[in-house]
């Protein structure tokens, strides 16, 4: 690690950010994760990570902290308290976001914690696979200094980072495309029930879809995936979650989602 390279702290060492640690200490940084679970404590000291005991002990001495959580409710949890993430961390600390949720728990922190540290919204597109090859896409909303100083960190395992504006924008762009995705997969999935009624083989639909214009990467996916079925099984669980959170954030904006809404949650795919 060069004398530039800031201390990160990480917070939410599953399935998505293991692997981000991994990529940080590769490129250097002196990463202190917090993990409940002692074998991925162990592996991560064994690729050069530090394992620390508690959240507190994260923000310590880090000048960029990450936390990459499922949802609001265990951001809201680990961030909070005397012994929580933002009691703990410097002022100016840069604490970057990956849960996608809503901007009402961001300023809400924000407010708790007046003198605290500069936050960023980071939501992300893509899997472990893309996090291992440096390739994870992050979009990035914040102050621009923090975004600055986050953006030259995310990098170790993200690119494309598409910065967005101010606090909230990556996550208002990220449940947009969530919306429009689970739109997308309806629209597919009705469209493989036709193909059935023409007796048109679900091989031939996609593979025609692939080169015509009725082709997208939500048809994609569901090719990849071996059909709508084993598609809706696998990915149908955290569709339904981001459908719910766009819905709940449009409700705190009073923003109706119209024809995005009604497709999305009226499909063959149980996505309401």
């Amino acid at each position: 690690m060069t004398t530039t390279s800031p201390v990160v702290g990480f917070v939410g060492a599953g399935q998505m950010g293991e692997p981000m640690v991994l990529r940080l200490a590769d490129a250097g940084y002196r990463v202190q994760v917090y993990a409940r679970r002692p074998e991925v404590r162990e592996r991560l000291a064994a690729a050069g990570a530090v394992p620390v005991d508690s959240v507190a002990a994260v923000a310590r001495d880090a000048g960029v902290v990450i936390s990459c959580l499922f949802s609001d409710a265990q951001l809201l949890e680990i961030a909070r308290g005397a012994d929580g993430l933002l009691a703990n961390v410097r002022p100016g600390t840069v604490v970057v976001s990956h849960t996608t949720g809503t901007v009402s728990t961001l300023t809400t922190l924000l407010a708790e914690y007046p003198d605290g540290p500069l936050l960023v919204d980071a939501p992300v597109s893509g899997g472990a696979h893309d996090i291992a090859a440096g390739k994870l896409t992050v979009l990035l909303g914040g102050p621009d200094d923090a975004v600055a100083r986050a953006k030259a960190v995310l990098g170790a395992y993200a690119d494309p980072i598409i910065t967005t504006g101010e606090l909230g924008t990556a996550l208002n762009l990220k449940l947009i495309n969530n919306v429009l995705f689970a739109a997308n997969a309806q629209l597919v999935a009705a469209a493989v029930e036709l193909a059935k009624n023409l007796d048109v083989p679900e091989a031939s639909l996609f593979e025609a879809l692939g080169q015509c214009s009725g082709g997208s990467k939500a048809a994609g996916y569901v090719q990849s995936a071996g059909g709508v079925a084993s598609f809706g099984k696998v990915v149908a669980p955290f569709m339904r979650k981001d459908v719910a959170a766009c819905i709940e954030a449009a409700a705190d904006r009073g923003v109706d989602l119209g024809q995005l809404r009604t497709v999305a949650e009226n499909g063959p795919l149980d996505l309401s």
